[in-house]
């Protein structure tokens, strides 16, 4: 199923807050997750309904949130990327809050807005190091990424996730939000890295 791909935002006659901007990509990055995880059943990658599917859809989001950044880093002022990405996590695990009955059996409140949120930093210490340039995410970037998803993979998988994250799921996921982010921020130059090693709190 193709995703409709928000890449203008109308102003309305005022200029929208970064919030306002977060919430558009966190709900493109909840879509793209998921349709992420039907192409991976789609190549015989067993993730379930439960754990195996949240800590996918967390990964992936954490992922997205990250690009997203990078982004931001090339287009907005120091104070409206750290603004933006805030928000965006922030929106991010309340998006799989509110959604927590379709991804996991009853949890307490809060509890998978906590994770998500643990998730986010400690990808980002993870994504640190690497570049993200007019191309997208360099090799090591997706290639952490691809690490990390492998982590909550059963053991026939472990050894065929990479190809399928780093080559199949990375590109889709980078065309999407480049296209709506450009469109949101208007383009500019990306420097090569100046990742974010963690940002919030749970």
């Amino acid at each position: 199923m193709a995703i409709r791909i928000r890449s203008r935002f109308h102003a309305g006659g005022r200029e929208r807050t970064m919030a306002e901007l977060a919430s558009v990509v966190a709900m493109l990055s909840w879509k793209l997750a998921i349709e992420s995880i039907k192409r991976m059943r789609e190549a015989k990658f067993d993730i379930d309904l439960g754990q195996p599917y949240f800590d996918y859809v967390c990964e992936s989001m954490a992922f997205h949130a990250h690009m997203a950044d990078r982004v931001a880093h090339r287009a907005l002022s120091p104070e409206q990327r750290n603004e933006f990405t805030t928000a965006l996590a922030l929106r991010m695990a309340e998006a799989i809050e509110d959604n927590a009955d379709m991804l996991l059996e009853a949890r307490e409140p809060g509890a998978c807005r906590r994770h998500f949120l643990e998730v986010f930093n400690a990808s980002g210490v993870d994504y640190a190091e690497y570049g993200y340039d007019e191309k997208g995410p360099d090799f090591g970037f997706r290639r952490a990424f691809a690490a990390r998803v492998r982590e909550s993979m059963p053991e026939k998988d472990k050894n065929w996730v990479y190809d399928q994250v780093m080559e199949i799921e990375t590109p889709e996921g980078v065309k999407a939000l480049e296209k709506t982010l450009n469109g949101l921020f208007g383009g500019g130059e990306p420097p090569a890295r100046h990742g974010r090693k963690g940002v919030l709190s749970q």
